[in-house]
């Protein structure tokens, strides 16, 4: 069976390679290579030229001026395989509380037709899915190696290997997870007492080192985000969770030690290829669930369109009902709403409202050092997120209803009409998590920007706020507009495609948005500094709110033209134009 795995691998990889070549006749995958392959030399390969020479100077300058911040780096690489043990502990925990499976148990439809009758254990199957599995890891480890900034290849070459080590044990943990949720699932009673004796040695070692950990902050509470990491660090060196760690620290080590002495490194790798052997014998122990998981997921493969992400849509009351007259963006809008609401619960999401707003006010109470700084800070890099990257990845809108575009052209509904309200919704969704996050970053705005006055900094964050939904507004309709005029660059609803290409072809997609997105408010920015100029010094730091609403406007101007421009581009949209899936 090893033999065939690996002939079963062989092919397949050249196949998808002859495959992915083949595309490239196609002008938009071609330049989506040569971009891709750009991005690629530039991010990773053309920094390693210049990666000796700055750390040579980082060293001569740590060394010259005893800076600590650069003569840290021992004391980082000795507390760095503790706290990342205990951040994979607590992924470790989540991973049983993931709503999916391992993707080691979702067969294709050949492998379901072929190697299922074939005369193999469930082991060799389980076996040849890890072995399939191994090109995709590779490639991520090199990736990742490649990444990390270090002055000589054969550290990276280090941190590859103990970052492959890594994702392979998750992997294999994670299959074991799917396993064993499985096996609870059992009619017969020792097979759930067996497959909960992990959950029962998982909860005793996140009940021991949590409270290891409660204790040390109780004792000396920390005052700043530093002394919380040394706290945590000393909690892994106290002897029962420094047992309990020792498998998370184990896998996490070699990643702390690419500079280190050869024997040092392989002696950490050791212990990783322990980690992945006892993770390896544990899921091939529970071969007996490995059927009925993978049935499972052939089924749940069966009912999931081809190309497409699984989303699970439940049914319940939405606390909305569409009128039964009004404008026909309204229809699009509660379409698009239902459909967000039926995957995201509104309990959940309740909750983490008021967990933010908990958090919010806890934080205010505490040093500039503090978990306030760090929750402000995080407020703002959120809500820039939703403002500039956002709107290209929700994707409740015309890129996803491209996919019943034959339905949608039968409606009586005015054709820049649809194109505003399937703009309407993931607009205002998007706006209104812009404003939760500017809230939060601007109540705790003294602790992130001490140094700026209070009246700028309301000033600014008025400003940001009345601005979001405009540019909000604007990315959707570039992408809408994209959509519409060349719909074979957009992918369909929550299709991924991948590749070197595809990766391109994102990279193209983002900085042509954010050029027109540039050309989009460069009318508005022009008329806010006229506001700026004429009423800045009778206003002061109050007058980026006018500016900002002139700005608002212009662009709102814009987006309800560029809808009207785009209504012929939909009433001409071929059928056929549109690229249903990826083979």
């Amino acid at each position: 069976m090893f033999a065939a795995s690996l002939y079963i691998i062989v092919c397949s990889a050249r196949n998808r390679a002859r495959a992915r070549l083949r595309r490239l006749r196609e002008p938009r995958y071609f330049i989506g290579a040569i971009v891709g392959a750009a991005y690629m030399y530039f991010s990773f390969f053309g920094r390693l030229r210049s990666a000796r020479s700055s750390a040579a100077r980082d060293s001569a300058r740590a060394r010259g001026t005893g800076d600590p911040a650069l003569a840290a780096g021992p004391a980082l690489v000795a507390a760095g395989p503790a706290l990342a043990g205990i951040s994979l502990l607590v992924v470790t925990v989540v991973s049983w509380l993931a709503p999916f499976d391992s993707g080691l148990l979702d067969f294709s439809d050949a492998e379901v037709e072929f190697l299922f009758p074939a005369p193999v254990s469930r082991r060799q199957l389980l076996i040849h899915r890890m072995l399939r599995s191994q090109i995709g890891l590779l490639f991520g480890a090199i990736i990742l190696g490649i990444a990390v900034p270090s002055p000589y290849g054969f550290g990276r070459l280090r941190m590859g290997v103990a970052m492959w080590f890594l994702l392979v044990t998750g992997k294999v943990y994670f299959t074991g997870v799917s396993l064993a949720r499985a096996r609870l699932r059992s009619a017969s009673a020792r097979t759930r007492r067996v497959a909960w004796l992990p959950v029962a040695v998982l909860t005793a070692a996140i009940a021991i080192v949590a409270s290891a950990i409660a204790r040390a902050f109780l004792a000396a509470p920390p005052s700043s985000v530093r002394r919380a990491l040394q706290l945590l660090s000393e909690v892994s060196l106290q002897p029962l969770p420094r047992i309990v760690l020792w498998p998370f620290a184990a896998i996490t080590s070699p990643l702390f030690l690419s500079s280190a002495p050869a024997g040092a490194y392989l002696a950490a790798l050791a212990g990783s290829a322990v980690v992945l052997a006892l993770s390896t014998a544990w899921v091939l122990k529970s071969d007996e669930a490995f059927q009925d998981a993978a049935a499972e997921a052939a089924q749940r493969r069966k009912r999931q369109p081809q190309g497409q992400l699984a989303v699970s849509y439940r049914t319940r009351s939405a606390g909305w009902t569409l009128a039964p007259t009004g404008r026909p963006e309204a229809a699009f809008a509660w379409k698009a709403a239902m459909q967000t609401l039926r995957v995201v619960d509104k309990r959940g999401l309740a909750r983490f409202v008021a967990i933010l707003f908990v958090l919010t006010l806890a934080a205010t109470s505490v040093g500039r050092e503090g978990p306030a700084a760090t929750l402000g800070a995080f407020a703002i890099a959120a809500a820039l997120f939703a403002i500039l990257m956002a709107p290209q990845i929700l994707r409740v809108d015309m890129r996803q209803d491209l996919r019943h575009l034959e339905l949608l052209k039968t409606w009586p509904v005015k054709s820049s009409a649809v194109v505003r309200g399937e703009l309407l919704w993931p607009g205002v969704f998007l706006t209104a998590i812009a404003w939760t996050m500017i809230a939060v970053a601007m109540t705790l705005s003294g602790t992130v920007m001490p140094k700026v006055g209070l009246g700028w900094r309301l000033g600014g964050g008025g400003a940001i706020a009345i601005v979001a939904p405009a540019l909000v507004f604007a990315q959707l309709t570039i992408q809408n507009a994209v959509a519409l005029v060349f719909p074979a660059w957009v992918p369909l609803g929550n299709q991924r495609p991948r590749g070197l290409d595809a990766m391109g072809q994102r990279l193209i997609m983002l900085g042509g948005t954010w050029l027109s997105l540039v050309v989009m408010a460069l009318p508005g920015a022009l008329a806010g500094a006229i506001i700026w100029y004429a009423l800045g010094r009778f206003l002061g730091p109050a007058v980026l709110v006018p500016a900002a609403a002139v700005c608002t406007v212009t662009i709102a101007l814009e987006v309800l033209l560029a809808t009207e421009a785009l209504g012929p581009a939909y009433e001409q949209l071929d059928l056929m134009a549109v690229e249903r899936d990826e083979q």
